[in-house]
């Protein structure tokens, strides 16, 4: 059962740290695009 709930834990801190890091690089994204623009 410990297991379980270590192996749960880890997987929710993984998808929450892609789903920051998406979140950053579209920003990175998105700055690019618009440096470009002006």
């Amino acid at each position: 059962m410990k297991k379980l709930l270590l192996v749960a834990v880890l997987g929710g801190t993984v998808v929450l740290w892609r789903r920051k890091a998406s979140a950053k690089a579209e920003r990175d994204l998105w700055a690019e695009a618009t440096d470009t623009v002006r």
